[in-house]
């Protein structure tokens, strides 16, 4: 077999595990962060409308983070490869975090690690979805993304389930005003040495192929367009930055004229900055193609026309899932358990409950990262995911009217399917139409649109409770639905594929 044509060779299941074991870790740690940033924010004095503010240091630096860790990380190969320097550094950054938010005990300090560990997540996080695509063959993606879901999954019911376990097993679970329970202190505990022993199996696990092997795999992307000659580039730069740039000085001049709610101030703030980085590359171009600046915004105004119909259903399902992990908690607190003292037993007890219910829709999740590749298989992957995406709208609609305890388990099963989806499905279609050479940067750019939910729920969301809604937090499951329902009619603009492409004899 020559090089034209060479294949990686499949991986056993021990290998795919190893692959993406690092996930696990990673997700102890986010679904702590999910079901127990807002509590320590509300014990630490912030308000129901506050709370989405307090997210938004996190998404800000993703927006940075992530596209600058996969250019590098796509340019990397040293001593230890080349996605898995990013992997440690980050984990061991998420660890230090993790043990530093429960003992913050001043609600700015808390904001600041809560964005030193998203930032940390991150940088872990992304080389991982690109990891997947580097290490196996094009026939066994939807393998190895169900195995990352699957860890997703585990890993994020630990989370969620880590305080409400060791209340049970009498660790204290209520604390005086202003302080932190003791069962979420030793659970982030917990989440720190997992994200960095779980990360380290991964590193120690596994070799990834050098940069030789790599190009001499035949599998590039299918129907990826090449970035348009310097000629034409800064024109396509221009006009999106012109345009961007425009829409935040517009935000910005209207959040002044009508005295809107300040929060929106940040979305203006980063179109402009979006508008202006472009301008800078554009003017950059010509003396150094090879910028980073000038190599991420290209990449990002030339994404594959596949990529982009992804990209916008990408963003609505995200919406949805920001604003359950963001208000989730007072919701349950409020409507099921009746309490909106963050001191209170009724409220803590609530609190643990939205442990047990995130643990249930990740659990979910992680069985069915291995029933949906079934599905898609006969019917497609855009399908399948346009199925669970409408499953996960209806769920968060019935949350709207739930007020047992143990009733809301039932939308945590659909929300669990839909979770399971978008974590496999977008990366399973996604992978098809890049080139192997540039999973880093795609994949950080992709991210975006994970990013970008959280500060549209972080500015907006609190604008609209403020406005609408100031002690009725529950219309923002009414919210969730609605955006999960547009995902699904986004999806319907993607190709869908039934098949697997499988690489050149």
């Amino acid at each position: 077999m020559d090089a034209m044509t060479a294949t990686k060779p499949r991986q056993n299941w021990r290998g795919l595990w190893n692959i993406s074991f690092g996930f696990f870790g990673i997700q102890i740690a986010f679904g702590l962060q999910n079901a127990n940033v807002s509590r320590i924010f509300q014990s630490l004095g912030s308000d129901v409308g506050s709370l989405a503010l307090l997210w938004i240091a996190g998404p800000v630096t993703g927006l940075l983070v992530q596209p600058v860790i996969g250019h590098f990380s796509d340019r990397t190969w040293g001593r230890f490869g080349r996605r898995r320097p990013y992997f440690l550094a980050g984990a061991t950054l998420a660890a230090l975090a993790l043990f530093g938010m429960p003992n913050a005990g001043v609600l700015l300090v808390a904001a600041l690690l809560l964005w030193m560990l998203d930032a940390s997540i991150n940088v872990s996080m992304e080389p991982f979805r690109a990891f997947v695509g580097d290490m196996v063959a094009p026939s066994q993606r939807t393998a190895g993304y169900a195995f990352q879901t699957a860890f997703i999954g585990a890993g994020a019911v630990i989370g969620s389930l880590a305080p409400f376990a060791l209340a049970k097993l009498g660790v204290s679970n209520v604390a005086a005003t202003g302080g932190i329970p003791d069962s979420v202190r030793y659970s982030f505990y917990l989440g720190g040495v997992a994200i960095f022993g779980a990360v380290l199996w991964t590193v120690l696990t596994t070799r990834e192929y050098p940069p030789e092997q790599m190009a001499a795999f035949g599998d590039a992307g299918e129907g990826h367009r090449e970035t348009p000659a310097v000629g034409g580039l800064p024109a396509v730069l221009t006009r999106a930055g012109l345009t961007l740039l425009g829409l935040g000085v517009v935000l910005i001049a209207a959040i002044h004229h009508w005295s809107l709610e300040r929060d929106l101030y940040v979305l203006g703030g980063i179109l402009t900055g979006a508008g202006a980085l472009m301008l800078v590359a554009t003017a950059m171009i010509r003396g150094d193609r090879d910028n980073a600046l000038v190599q991420i915004m290209s990449d990002l105004v030339t994404m594959p026309d596949q990529m982009k119909r992804l990209a916008l259903a990408q963003f609505f399902s995200w919406l949805a899932l920001f604003i359950l992990w963001i208000y989730t908690t007072p919701v349950v607190a409020q409507y099921v358990f009746h309490s909106t003292d963050t001191a209170a037993k009724a409220y803590n007890d609530g609190a643990d409950w939205v442990g047990v219910l995130f643990s249930v829709y990740n659990g979910v999740a992680a069985v069915a990262a291995f029933v949906l590749p079934l599905l898609a298989k006969r019917i497609g992957a855009a399908r399948t995911h346009i199925v669970c995406l409408l499953i996960g709208g209806a769920s968060f609609a019935s949350l709207l009217v739930i007020r047992d305890p143990q009733m809301l388990l039932l939308p945590m099963i659909g929300v669990g399917f839909a979770w399971a989806s978008i974590l496999t499905m977008p990366y399973v279609i996604l992978a098809s139409v890049l080139p192997p050479q540039k999973f880093g940067i795609y994949m950080g750019i992709f991210n975006f649109f994970i990013v970008l939910p959280q500060l549209v729920v972080a500015t907006v969301m609190g604008a609209i409770i403020h406005a609408f809604f100031p002690k009725e937090p529950i219309w923002t499951m009414a919210v969730a639905a609605g955006v999960m329902m547009l995902a699904a009619a986004a999806m319907l603009l993607v190709r869908n594929e039934t098949g697997t492409r499988r690489p050149a004899a």
